[in-house]
């Protein structure tokens, strides 16, 4: 069992071996070291409670990846935004990380991801990003500070923006997820692992 206030430091609490771990939670770090060379801390980190980090990844997984017409950008673009109000140290490591690479993969500037990173509310008027995702962005800024006074225009100007309803339910389901994973993130002093600062750069 790691002592993680005097060894690695990658969270406040304990982080258990691999070996503790049960079979599906296992998995996780391994499909991880698979795709990224590393195991990301997060799977190492929130496994301390096995069953709820699998079941968080598996909603990640089908709100980041699953079917919708955002596109990998536009939801990388949200999770950077929101991670930044946020001040998450983890979020706003990673995130700008694959935002840089899904920006280059459609040849678009890869500085996009430090703007949004170091001021989203100055991003919303970046002419770097389409129209359409400038609206997305401020919605999902308004969800993250202000949800409660969203109102009926709000949600007009993102359909005259060329979202439809099940789109603008994807952009509201994004932002709240990283809403909820920046706050688990910095209670639990989660720490990105160090790799993701050079990812797509």
């Amino acid at each position: 069992m790691s002592d993680t206030l005097t060894d690695e430091r990658i969270s406040y609490l304990r982080v258990p071996d691999r070996e503790e771990l049960p079979e599906d939670a296992r998995a996780l770090q391994d499909a991880g070291r698979e795709k990224f060379g590393f195991v990301p801390n997060v799977v190492r980190g929130w496994a301390v409670r096995p069953e709820h980090l699998v079941k968080w990844r598996a909603h990640y997984d089908l709100v980041m990846l699953g079917d919708s017409k955002l596109s990998r950008v536009q939801r990388e673009l949200i999770a950077v935004a929101v991670s930044s109000v946020n001040r998450c140290e983890y979020c706003s490591t990673t995130h700008p990380a694959f935002l840089r690479v899904a920006l280059q993969e459609e040849g678009r500037d890869p500085h996009v991801a430090h703007a949004v990173q170091s001021n989203p509310y100055h991003a919303v008027h970046d002419e770097r990003l389409t129209p359409m995702e400038r609206a997305i962005l401020s919605f999902a800024l308004r969800v993250t500070t202000s949800s409660h006074e969203i109102g009926p225009a709000e949600v007009e100007f993102l359909r005259a923006s060329g979202l439809d309803d099940e789109t603008i339910f994807d952009v509201a389901q994004v932002a709240a997820m990283f809403n909820f994973t920046n706050r688990l993130a910095n209670a639990t002093g989660l720490k990105p692992n160090p790799e993701y600062h050079d990812m797509g750069r």
